[in-house]
């Protein structure tokens, strides 16, 4: 069963227009015009990630369309937004897997990378606590210990959740854990709730978890970045890996059971789990062109991240938004 897609929120548009008035536009600063495609791929690596959270570079690593087209590539796995901009920002990846809201933050803060493809839509963060919990409300978790991965979607869900229900960040204590170890500090009782990240958040559900608090507007989009390094310097290799993601993305609609069980083995969850996550929650069948719907998503996000000091202005955040697209090679593999 597929989720319902649902209509783009507009409460930042003010701020997209405000960029279009004067003169920036989503992708402003890369070239417009289409990657040209590679004559000769043979000698050439590729560094890319790939992660659970990011179904689509799954399918790309199991099908092998990157090697069988003739490149040598390095898979590394990225086990969050925050660690895939690590990697990106040290050079030892040339693609990485992000949330939107963490794409923006690495952008705001000088890390040379874009948005190159546009993943999925994903309802992939909640609060989660245990199933014998007394917490029942967000209003519940002041003064509580919440598990959350800062710089990453889930964490700034957690800022906006608490924020919808008249308490800010200051009012919990906040455990700084990586999204596999969230969840183990909330199974041992470390923590008194998490803020969670699919497939793992899906498993501790199905394996009795309580999803204290969702809201599918506070998730940003699940994207895919590359280093400005290897959009100038070698464009036919973006377009090849952008080319393989909306294989992969035809492929996935197509295949939804078969999607799920790549993702089952990569997480090594239950398939009942994967296909929670593929059918109902995560939203891969999308716009794959980066551009005025993710900024609006972002926006209000990047207000956030100026307010809690993760970047220094919100000039910082608006020359982010006119620069972090590039949107030419989803267009191209689109079109």
């Amino acid at each position: 069963m597929s989720r319902p897609r649902r209509h783009l929120a507009l409460a930042a548009g003010a701020v997209v227009a405000a960029l279009a008035l004067s003169g920036c536009v989503a992708g402003e600063g890369s070239s417009s015009e289409p990657a040209a495609a590679s004559a000769d791929p043979a000698g050439t690596t590729i560094n890319i990630d790939w992660a659970t959270y990011n179904p689509l570079s799954l399918i790309v690593k199991d099908q092998g369309w990157l090697e069988e087209a003739g490149y040598t590539v390095n898979w590394v796995q990225s086990l969050g937004s925050s660690k895939a901009n690590e990697a990106l920002r040290a050079g030892a990846i040339d693609f990485g897997s992000t949330a939107g809201s963490a794409a923006l933050l690495a952008r705001a803060n000088g890390a040379p990378q874009q948005i190159v493809d546009v993943v999925a839509q994903p309802e992939w963060s909640a609060l989660v606590v245990p199933a014998d919990s007394e917490i029942t409300s967000v209003e519940d978790l002041k003064g509580k210990r919440v598990a959350a991965a800062l710089g990453t979607d889930p964490y700034f869900f957690l800022v906006q959740a608490l924020e919808a229900n008249g308490l800010s960040i200051d009012d919990v204590t906040v455990e700084n854990l990586l999204h596999p170890d969230g969840w183990a500090a909330l199974q041992a009782g470390s923590v008194d709730a998490w803020s969670g990240l699919d497939p793992i958040m899906a498993t501790a559900e199905a394996g009795g978890a309580q999803l204290l608090y969702r809201d599918l507007d506070l998730n940003s989009y699940s994207v895919l970045n590359a280093t400005e390094s290897i959009i100038s310097d070698s464009p036919e290799v973006v377009q090849a890996v952008v080319d393989a993601y909306e294989r992969a993305r035809e492929w996935a609609l197509a295949n939804p059971e078969e999607t799920a069980q790549i993702l089952a083995d990569a997480a090594v969850i239950d398939l009942a789990v994967a296909q929670k996550v593929i059918e109902e929650r995560e939203g891969l069948d999308v716009d794959p062109v980066p551009g005025e719907a993710l900024a609006n998503i972002l926006a209000p996000i990047g207000v956030i991240q100026v307010s809690l000091g993760d970047v220094a202005s919100q000039d910082a955040i608006d020359t982010a938004l006119e620069t972090l697209f590039a949107p030419q090679f989803a267009e191209n593999a689109a079109g």
